[in-house]
């Protein structure tokens, strides 16, 4: 994304302190079609998307895009899981990007975006997505783990220069959460009880920036 789609497109949620999403989301969406599960899977996916460690230790830009693309890329990988669920697991991997996509439009409309200018930007935001969930699920699907951390690179990093640690950090993270997920039972996420792997990671792999 340019970097003002993403200013326009990213959420406020994810601008907040960590453990401030749920309020506001079940607070902006209290009267949406989305049910208490599809809220829950969310509200975990942008919590993690804001830990700390992923713009210290693993230098991703505290910027509008790097936020934006961290919430797209740990929303990827729970559809992914979900979508090996069965049809039901399927259709809760369309309501999170449902209430993603739901989430995107009223915030671009709450910063003043005109009406006309609102189904451009999310067109703009959806073709980012479906390019970011194409390259990294070809690589998971794969086991490729340097087309996995060429994408990483190329999405999380934009126009800064990351070190070959740091890569390689969010690579093994992106993995790590991955393994994680499938290992969660189908039940648990249909019900909206979603975990994520440690994000802080051990001194032995921490990276230099």
């Amino acid at each position: 994304m340019e970097a003002d789609d993403a200013a326009e497109g990213i959420l406020l949620s994810t601008c907040a302190p960590t453990g401030a999403g749920n309020v506001m989301l079940k607070r902006f969406f209290s009267r949406s079609r989305f049910d208490d599960a599809t809220h829950d899977l969310y509200d975990t996916i942008v919590a993690q998307a804001r830990q700390p460690v992923l713009y210290t230790e693993l230098a991703v830009p505290d910027t509008l895009d790097g936020r934006f693309d961290l919430v797209v890329l740990h929303a990827i990988l729970v559809m992914r899981r979900l979508r090996k669920s069965g049809e039901a697991g399927a259709d809760r991997a369309q309501l999170v990007f449902d209430i993603m996509f739901a989430d995107f439009d009223r915030t671009l409309r709450e910063i003043g975006v005109g009406d006309l200018k609102v189904g451009k930007r999310i067109k703009q935001m959806a073709q980012a997505f479906y390019g970011r969930a194409q390259s990294y699920g070809e690589a998971l699907d794969q086991d490729d783990e340097a087309m996995l951390a060429q994408g990483l690179r190329r999405n999380l990093y934009g126009t800064s220069e990351p070190s070959e640690a740091a890569v390689a950090g969010v690579t093994a993270y992106v993995l790590a959460q991955e393994a994680h997920l499938a290992g969660q039972a189908d039940a648990d996420l249909d019900a909206g009880r979603l975990s994520f792997a440690p994000a802080v990671l051990p001194a032995a792999d921490r990276v230099s920036i």
